[in-house]
């Protein structure tokens, strides 16, 4: 269950940037002074909004059940891996091959991390 969470709280934290990044792209509108209520109909940056609380929880959720040196770096690092993955899939951004290599490091490094305490 504990795993369970922490792959939950990535996605939640992924999909809550993602959302964001929709959000503040045009054509949606955020508020401003000439259109104070924009953010009213902006849904992904709500929906956004609630993700980073839900992966907020599952961050409490996953510390209840895990050290916090395994816990948080699992979760930070599986969320900006799968945020870089993501914006190349479904934003189309660019992807460098050194991304690819940051990346796996980030992976080596965590793994480096968390193998004598987990």
């Amino acid at each position: 269950m504990k795993w369970l969470i922490l792959v939950l709280g990535i996605a939640s934290n992924a999909s809550a940037s993602l959302l964001v990044k929709v959000a503040m792209t045009p054509p949606r509108k955020f508020p401003s002074l000439s259109d104070p209520f924009a953010a009213v109909t902006n849904w992904p940056f709500w929906l956004g909004l609630g993700l980073y609380g839900a992966a907020f929880l599952l961050y409490a959720a996953a510390l209840a059940r895990l050290p916090l040196n395994i816990a948080h770096p699992i979760l930070t690092s599986g969320a900006i891996a799968t945020v870089a993955l993501v914006s190349l899939a479904i934003l189309r951004e660019p992807f460098h091959w050194t991304i690819g290599v940051g990346i796996i490091f980030i992976i080596v490094g965590v793994a480096l991390i968390v193998s004598k305490v987990a």
